[in-house]
């Protein structure tokens, strides 16, 4: 009975290893030099149409009260 057992423990222990190792990262980047032409493409950009944005941005600050709210701290009350 205690040999089934170390055996389990052994397999286990084993397993729990290869899960670590699994884990480990490459000192190398990911993203080669050559492929990073493929991540500034335009359609990755957060902001594609900027009049949009600046609509949106008007919206969000008439909600708010206050003016350039996204950027800065306080409230609409005026009391920085």
């Amino acid at each position: 009975m205690k040999l089934i057992i170390r055996k389990v423990l052994v397999v286990a222990y084993a397993i729990f290893l290869l899960g670590l190792t699994a884990c480990a990262q490459p000192m190398t980047p990911w993203v080669k030099p050559y492929e990073r032409q493929n991540l500034a493409d335009p359609i990755m950009s957060m902001n594609r149409h900027p009049i949009a944005n600046m609509h949106v941005a008007h919206v969000y600050e008439a909600r708010e009260s206050a003016r350039g709210s996204e950027t800065n701290g306080g409230g609409g009350c005026g009391c920085n």
